[in-house]
């Protein structure tokens, strides 16, 4: 077919072809060619200008550089924040680390090659590398900074433990009163039993139930002796009758009687009067608590703000990321030098960082940067005609394709005629050679 044939000669250079180069391309061998592979650079291209491949040599170094210095900074990260980590693991990661700022930095400096860059994109992939430096900096201005911090985040610390421990002595006083009805002193409240304040409420409780008690008691005690009388003034021996002819108590008597009996069973007044016997009890075992609490209760209240304090100093971080920023931030804060200091080395870190990308600010448009422009807009332009050509022969296959079918069409059309006109021809024939022979016989038949 058509589209099967090539569309250059077999004995034609490819475009990236350099064998008809009037300029020798040295092996793409040695450090300084696998430096200048990092960022994209083509040795065949590069040979037309020479004199730039140290600059694209050194280019590829400032990429490498930079995966170096994220490299260790992660390892300095997690040495300082994941101390538990073993050694292996944090090379591993920070091998891997390493690999993904290598082939960020790669991509950033192999996309901005060509003159059709725009500086909008140069500001996008400059935003990116700024970014990616913020997270390479920190750990290593940790380390700068380190013993600073951590002194920092010691006095934070002790004066966090110092107002922790105020609090619960502010909120906990010695002699046990309550401080419930004070909102900041909702989280510093200590349970510690045998308070001077828990004691005089027990003391309370105990009396008030001991009063009542007492009342209810009384209560039927009044009521018992009433019954009591009424029995006495009803048995006496001036309301004795006759009966059976001895002297006896009347009915009324012996009802008087049930009832004060049946009302002191029910009444449970045996069963009030031990309880109210060992309430008296209780309290002057409680009293007796009380008159010793002072000496007793004031070191249990110490111990006690002791561990609590003792709690909040080990819960309290000291090497966590978060800490350790807060302490940079207070050492920044605390002195004008050191702010001074923190800020140059942040911008000279995300300079760093960013200096791939800064690289292509700085030094602009280069003559490898024309003649990549130029291959690629004649590698456009190339693959254009080529896309045209095959247009133009899969059109024209078309057209044979097409007439083909045409001609084929029209002689089925042709054979197809013949064929119909044989086959009547044909029946034409059988038909009168029919109408003979019927002929012949009604002939016969008129004969005999």
């Amino acid at each position: 077919m058509a589209t099967d044939t090539s569309l250059r000669p077999a004995d034609s250079a490819r475009i990236d072809d350099d064998r008809g180069s009037v300029r020798p391309i040295p092996p793409a061998t040695g450090p300084a060619a696998r430096l200048r592979r990092l960022i994209g650079i083509r040795e065949e291209l590069l040979a037309w200008v020479p004199e730039e491949r140290t600059r694209y040599t050194w280019y590829g170094a400032i990429v490498l550089n930079t995966a170096l210095v994220g490299a260790l900074s992660m390892a300095l990260a997690l040495g300082s924040f994941r101390s538990d980590l073993p050694l292996l693991a944090v090379l591993a990661v920070a091998a891997v680390w390493f690999w993904v700022v290598l082939v960020m930095d790669s991509w950033l400096v192999s996309s901005t090659h060509g003159t059709a860059v725009k500086k909008w994109s140069l500001g996008l992939r400059l935003l990116l590398s700024v970014l990616l430096g913020l997270f390479i900096a920190e750990p290593i201005l940790f380390q700068i900074f380190d013993k600073e911090i951590r002194q920092e985040i010691a006095v934070g610390n002790d004066q966090k433990v110092a107002d922790y421990r105020g609090m619960l002595v502010a909120c906990n006083p010695t002699d046990g009163a309550s401080t419930a009805d004070r909102l900041e002193c909702h989280r510093y409240q200590l349970k510690v039993a045998g308070s001077p304040a828990e004691l005089s409420e027990q003391i309370a409780s105990n009396e008030s139930r001991t009063t009542d008690l007492e009342t209810q008691v009384a209560s039927v005690n009044k009521t018992l002796k009433d019954k009591m009388g009424t029995e006495q003034q009803l048995c006496g021996r001036d309301n004795w009758i006759w009966r059976g002819g001895v002297r006896d108590v009347t009915i009324t008597c012996e009802r008087a009687r049930a009832d004060s009996s049946s009302y002191r069973r029910t009444s449970k007044i045996d069963t009030y009067e031990k309880q109210l016997a060992a309430l008296r009890a209780d309290g002057q075992t409680l009293q007796d608590k009380k008159n010793k609490a002072a000496d007793t209760y004031q070191p249990l209240l110490q111990q006690a703000i002791n561990t609590k304090t003792q709690e909040r100093a080990a819960d309290l971080d000291t090497d966590g990321i978060l800490t350790r920023a807060h302490g940079l931030k207070e050492v920044a804060g605390s002195d004008g030098f050191a702010l001074f200091l923190t800020i140059v080395l942040h911008l000279l870190l995300l300079g760093f960082d960013a200096l791939p990308v800064l690289a292509k600010f700085m030094s602009g448009s280069t003559m490898y940067d024309t003649l990549l422009g130029a291959r690629f807009e004649a590698t456009r332009r190339l693959h254009a005609e080529e896309l045209q050509v095959r247009h133009e022969c899969a059109r024209m296959e078309h057209e044979a394709q097409r007439h083909h079918v045409e001609l084929d069409t029209s002689d089925r059309m042709q054979t197809l005629e013949h064929h119909y006109r044989t086959a009547q021809a044909e029946r034409t024939v059988r038909e009168r050679a029919e109408l003979d022979a019927r002929m012949e016989r009604i002939l016969r038949t008129r004969r005999a």
